[in-house]
């Protein structure tokens, strides 16, 4: 339904888009243009409004009297740039809330914010109604050098934004291998049973059965092998199976590169087969827990914080969040990061983006020059101060001490325990949601800390007080494996076909695998299920999406 009221909602976008006439329309510049980013101002002489709109979502913490209006981030925002961030509405709960709210916005045609920073597939909605500007030459004219260093580091970073007559958002960039799977196992658990670490799918399952029927709490309660939750996807971004079907060389939930250079999705593969039978086995021997099919990801997660289940599967940083909340929960719990298995024929395979980036930043077509400048001026510099700051730089230690680190002394500390009043992250206030990144910076510094190395800079400083141990191991673990990744290919707006049947499909495949998982529906209706995704719009959408691939291969070229 979402999808359908979001289709219907672009349409009269679409067709009302053209005669807009709202006061933004009517705003008038008080800047002309400059040549190039060092032409733009330090600071305003005359303040500068910033109109914003954004999700505070369940992350999101706030001192005492403070909110996302008048927070640390706005007054620094203020007193350094003389620039007002007026928030024209705000949303908090589910994420589907600010994108039907939005939706709701674009339908009724109200007045758009100057800077629309999102991490949503309204995103193409957006750039399709013709509300916003071509911002590559923006781009090319106003980004400062190190923040276009980074954005060229990253090859496909445009490719979703980019249309035949240019391009119509800035992605924002993430850290790379930042989403990429490992194995977080409860290490109490195998040393009371005695047991290695695994190798292979054979020696998980061996650990799993232990976890399940030899009791590793002590206490006779019912533990489970796996926290996983599928019900959103088998492949997702915490309790994830995608590296259960990587051990059998498929990776679902996206579009694979094929050996005849097309690209296929990974749900429809024979080999799917193989790591549903799997799943259906683990479901059968109780090795999973039985609503995980019930489960989204942070539900799933819970069964492992509770001290419950002894593996899960997830993204390096997990111990930070939301692992170390097992400490607090079990005494003398301990977990530790392992390497995903390798399947019976030798395969091995994570999920992982094609690019680091993780939303992106359209300026209105109403925007003034004034608001386009002062967006440029604010991420500049946090490009040069913030993504990798120097000694005795306003960002040395963090953002603002007695939000994301305080000092004991003269000693800094970064953990939630350490700060008064808990740890709270006034990067996450920013527009751009995380500040600056640099994508190839951060995993590769906690990698270099689990071979050993010490910190040196300001940021690796940081990251080695802020992240524990077992994060660093999981970041080694995906740097060194990094040849085990199967890259999920499509990053470009929905295709014609995707608009009208792709929410259908998808629920075809998740409902059927899932039934398969359960042992409701035989796993021979595998290739027959795949028959009617191809029949019922699949094949067309395989072709639409091959299309653009070859637009962007072409263009890139």
């Amino acid at each position: 339904m979402n999808k359908l009221l979001k289709v219907s909602m672009l349409a009269s976008v679409l067709a009302i888009a053209a005669c807009s006439n709202n006061e933004a329309a009517n705003k008038e510049s008080k800047l002309e243009p400059v040549e190039s980013a060092s032409e733009l101002p330090e600071k305003f002489e005359e303040p500068v409004t910033l109109d914003l709109i954004k999700h505070v979502s369940g992350d999101i913490f706030f001192r005492d009297g403070e909110t996302i209006e008048d927070n640390v981030h706005t007054k620094w925002v203020k007193d350094t740039f003389n620039i007002d961030l007026n928030y024209m509405w705000t949303t908090s709960g589910p994420e589907d809330t600010f994108d039907t709210k939005l939706q709701l916005s674009m339908s009724a045609n109200e007045e758009l914010p100057s800077i629309l920073a999102l991490r949503s597939e309204i995103t193409q909605d957006l750039i399709d109604s013709g509300r916003v500007k071509e911002v590559g030459e923006i781009f090319e004219k106003y980004a400062s050098q190190t923040w276009k260093d980074a954005m060229e580091a990253d090859p496909h970073a445009w490719d979703s934004y980019t249309r035949e007559d240019g391009r119509y958002a800035i992605p924002i960039l993430d850290y790379e291998m930042n989403g990429d799977t490992v194995l977080f196992i409860r290490q109490d658990w195998l040393d009371k049973l005695n047991l290695d670490g695994p190798e292979t799918m054979d020696d998980v399952e061996g650990i799993m059965d232990a976890f399940v029927n030899e009791d590793p709490t002590g206490t006779g309660e019912t533990t489970y092998g796996l926290a996983v939750g599928f019900a959103n996807a088998l492949n997702t971004w915490m309790s994830t199976a995608d590296w259960v079907f990587g051990a059998y060389g498929a990776m679902p939930d996206q579009w694979n590169l094929a050996d005849n250079g097309m690209l296929e999705h990974g749900s429809i593969q024979p080999e799917v087969k193989e790591g549903l039978e799997t799943m259906r086995n683990w479901m059968e021997e109780g090795y999973i827990h039985p609503e995980s099919g019930l489960w989204d990801e942070g539900k799933a997660g819970e069964l492992f914080t509770s001290g419950r289940a002894g593996i899960i599967a997830g993204p390096h940083w997990m111990p930070d969040w939301p692992l170390s909340e097992l400490l607090d929960n079990v005494d003398g719990a301990e977990f530790k990061a392992y390497e995903i298995p390798t399947g019976p024929n030798g395969f091995s395979g994570r999920s992982t983006g094609i690019t680091s980036q993780n939303g992106s930043v359209m300026i209105n077509e109403n925007a003034t020059e004034e608001e386009i400048q002062a967006f440029f001026v604010y991420q500049n510099y946090l490009f040069e101060n913030y993504a990798n700051p120097e000694v005795g730089s306003e960002f040395e230690y963090g953002f603002a001490e007695g939000y994301d680190y305080s000092f004991e002394g003269d000693e800094v500390k970064y953990r939630d325990d350490e700060i008064p009043g808990g740890r709270i992250d006034p990067v996450k206030y920013t527009l751009t949601f995380d500040g600056a990144r640099i994508p190839s910076l951060y995993i590769n510094t906690l990698a270099d800390f689990a071979r050993g190395d010490e910190p040196e800079t300001p940021f690796e400083h940081k990251m080695y007080l802020q992240y524990p141990e077992e994060a660093w191991e999981g970041a080694k673990i995906v740097v060194d494996g990094e040849y085990k990744q199967i890259p999920g290919m499509f990053t470009g707006a929905p295709t014609p076909t995707m608009l009208s049947r792709q929410d259908t499909l998808d629920t075809m495949l998740s409902e059927s695998f899932s039934k398969m998982i359960y042992g409701e529906l035989s796993l021979d209706e595998f290739d027959s299920t795949v028959e009617k995704w191809k029949s019922s719009g699949g094949e067309d959408i395989t072709k639409e999406v091959n299309e653009w691939y070859e637009t962007v291969e072409e263009n890139r070229e």
